[in-house]
């Protein structure tokens, strides 16, 4: 693979063999982002589970300190008081069986997250297989199935993400932009990080954390010292 200019000196700023301190691998990150946008910061962490086990999956959901630096659109099932109170919350799209038509129908996604009442949970049900590989299908654990919609709306707007296993049992989540700076990069690290020890499953044996790695949207990946991190 081709690597251009900015992207090899990126990589000589980075020593492979070294495992840094969160707040180093968060300059590091911030210094090696040299695209002409902003670019998003991700985590990548490798866990000690075995994803197809149901006691061992991982998944739950934290509202970042310092949010996301994305500006989030929510989709909203709900009605009457509830439907107003998510208006009333700043929710981009509120509504019931209107929109799971325009979804089947028009293959519409204008929106980053789907909040649902319990008692709409029916309704949007039919929309499983559209909504759920693309992780949009609203749930009680990530908070986004809650007779509280508005909260719900308040949070995602706010940075709330959700972070869960995929099949090889890592957890990939944006913790911010490069343009936060390192401080604020690493107080959204440490939030997500501890909120991914707190869900730790009882049936987990070994090295819970097994690897951890951040990068921005261009910019290589550093390695984080997860001996440090529990």
């Amino acid at each position: 693979m081709k690597m251009g200019k900015k992207y090899k000196a990126s990589t000589e700023l980075i020593d492979k063999t070294k495992m840094y301190d969160p707040a180093e691998a968060m300059d590091l990150v911030c210094q090696t982002a040299k695209a002409k946008f902003d670019e998003t910061v991700e985590v990548h962490i490798r866990l000690g589970v075995d994803s197809r086990h149901a006691d061992q999956q991982v998944r739950g959901a934290i509202v970042l300190p310092n949010g996301t630096g994305k500006k989030i659109k929510t989709l909203v099932f709900a009605r009457g008081d509830k439907a107003d109170a998510a208006l009333a919350a700043g929710a981009d799209y509120v509504g019931a069986e209107e929109y799971v038509t325009k979804i089947q129908s028009e293959n519409w996604f204008d929106f980053d997250v789907v909040i649902a009442s319990p008692d709409m949970m029916g309704v949007i049900g039919r929309l499983g297989k559209v909504l759920g590989p693309k992780g949009l299908m609203p749930n009680p654990k990530a908070g986004t199935v809650t007779p509280d919609v508005a909260k719900a709306v308040t949070e995602a707007k706010a940075g709330k993400i959700e972070y869960r296993l995929d099949k090889t049992n890592i957890i990939h989540c944006p913790i911010g932009k490069a343009s936060f700076g390192t401080e604020k990069l690493t107080e959204n690290f440490n939030a997500l990080l501890g909120a991914v020890i707190k869900a730790k499953p009882a049936a987990t044996k070994g090295q819970y954390i097994k690897s951890c790695v951040i990068a921005s949207t261009m910019g290589p990946g550093v390695k984080i010292n997860y001996a440090k991190l529990g």
